[in-house]
């Protein structure tokens, strides 16, 4: 187990504590300047701002040395050793564990397989597309085989197939090794993807923490809501009276329906003035307002419904999410 205790981001933040499990991943989500990269150094034993202790399997890590720390940290703007090939990258971290060569051979290949990377070992990193730069970064970390692995924005430089791709390939790989990662991130769908929990961030404090779903459904204020929701949840207008005096009452865009789409009597309705409207292909997002609010609707699939119109939309009452009005 890796704990954080009495942890301060930035001196003026609040203080925290948290858990990190083993063989788990906890995504560490929140937007820029969260303060989660500032944490992650702090971890690695890099420079920053953050102050509080650090005990990897109840052993006080705090003044340890970042080389002599089991924690391998990858950066979203990634270092490779220029002079050496990919094999020879790989296999950096293990030069002074006394391995034969056929054992370190043997690990090179297997990690570079996994990553994507076998057919390329030979080759220097500037002969590799910024992707491939990144998937050797991660072979690298994972070389290492250390006990805590440290991932912010690993995948910033590759495209949605292969971030899919090589986000499975790396939850087996480190199933298997029982690491314990700390994934750093600002997109709610990597945070599924990847997260067994998560770890909200928000003004270089922590806000809200748990299993992952349970945040989704539950989420203890509007921040946190928002974390996970993209674009931002829709807040419900107070005519409706589903919220009491002191409370916000919010639902996520993809939990807004077409009124045609619904027959159940626990809906509310809503008349929505549509404003712009988008696709992805697998999904329809709507733009518009509803008695003056701001609201986005995703629905999945391709919807014939253009800017300009005004349509009927309904929310069920198991979506609507509440909270205290923070503000009041």
């Amino acid at each position: 187990m890796f704990e954080i205790h009495n942890l301060k981001i930035k001196p003026q933040s609040e203080a925290f504590s948290h858990e990190f499990k083993k063989a788990s991943t906890t995504v560490v989500l929140g937007r820029n300047n969260s303060g989660k990269t500032n944490l992650l150094r702090f971890i690695a034993g890099l420079s920053s701002p953050a102050k509080g202790i650090l005990k990897l399997d109840e052993e006080n890590i705090t003044d340890r040395k970042a080389q002599n720390r089991s924690i391998a940290l990858v950066l979203q703007h990634f270092v490779n050793y220029p002079n050496w090939n990919v094999k020879q990258n790989i296999i950096s971290p293990l030069l002074q564990k006394g391995l034969s060569k056929q054992d370190q051979d043997r690990r090179a290949a297997n990690i570079a397989r996994r990553m994507g990377l076998g057919e390329f070992l030979d080759r220097m990193p500037n002969e590799l597309s910024g992707g491939q730069q990144q998937r050797l970064a991660i072979a690298r970390a994972l070389a290492k085989e250390a006990q805590v692995l440290l991932l912010d924005e690993p995948f910033a430089n590759l495209d949605y197939k292969l971030r899919e791709l090589i986000a499975l390939e790396l939850q087996e790989l480190l199933a298997e090794q029982g690491t314990i990662v700390i994934y750093a991130t600002s997109s709610p769908r990597e945070a599924f993807a990847m997260g067994d929990e998560v770890l909200l961030l928000a003004n270089q404090q922590k806000i809200q923490a748990g299993p992952i779903l349970d945040l989704y459904q539950k989420p203890t204020s509007k921040e946190a809501a928002d974390l996970f929701s993209e674009p931002s949840v829709n807040l419900i207008p107070t005519s409706t009276g589903r919220s009491l005096p002191a409370q916000l009452t919010a639902v996520r865009p993809e939990h807004v329906r077409i009124a045609s789409e619904t027959t159940s009597s626990q809906e509310t309705y809503f008349k929505f003035a549509v404003s712009a409207t988008e696709t992805t292909g697998d999904e329809t997002i709507l733009h518009g307002k509803v008695d003056g609010l701001d609201w986005v609707v995703r629905r999945p699939g391709m919807m014939s419904i253009s800017a300009g119109e005004t349509v009927s939309v309904s929310v069920h009452q198991r979506d609507l999410l509440l909270f205290q009005d923070m503000s009041l």
